[in-house]
């Protein structure tokens, strides 16, 4: 069984590919801000639907407060792609991701479902400028996530809490 990442823990390196060509690098392409790397089942899901929604419509509040965000899911670059129109999502976008090498690098929990397939369940992560773990939020199921607004108090907070 895979162990769960803990609060200071350097994010370990996953690549993933990326919307477009290339690859998420994790946690580089996030490195020297704070970040969120966010896991979602894929587009089929309601739950992820909102989550991505509302990082989407947060960009801006997001950006101020110094926070990029990636997020990936092991939906094919097409799903990915009409997933980023239907939701105008702005940021960096991953696809295709293999279940077992991100359980492997993350512990995130997977399910697999006929219907489905083998996908990964929501996991998310905060990352501190140097890539150490900030928290970490695992779901075992649909529900239990992150949302922008607490993420952009959390990182208030941490920066607070440096000076």
């Amino acid at each position: 069984m895979s162990q769960h990442l803990k609060n200071g823990q350097i994010f370990p390196d996953l690549k993933i590919p990326a919307l477009g060509g290339g690859a998420l690098s994790l946690p580089g392409d996030l490195a020297g801000s704070y970040g969120v790397i966010l896991i979602y089942r894929g587009h089929w899901c309601p739950f992820c639907n909102e989550q991505m929604a509302a990082f989407a419509n947060a960009s801006d509040a997001l950006s101020q407060a110094g926070i990029k965000v990636v997020a990936f899911s092991v939906d094919d670059e097409a799903a990915t792609a009409e997933f980023v129109r239907k939701h105008r999502i702005p940021f960096k976008m991953g696809h295709s991701a293999n279940v077992e090498t991100v359980i492997g690098a993350t512990g995130a929990y997977d399910m697999q479902v006929p219907t489905r397939g083998h996908f990964l369940e929501t996991t998310g992560f905060v990352l501190a400028p140097d890539g150490t773990i900030v928290n970490a939020v695992y779901s075992s199921r649909a529900i239990g996530r992150l949302v922008p607004s607490d993420v952009i108090r959390l990182v208030a907070f941490m920066k607070s809490s440096v000076k």
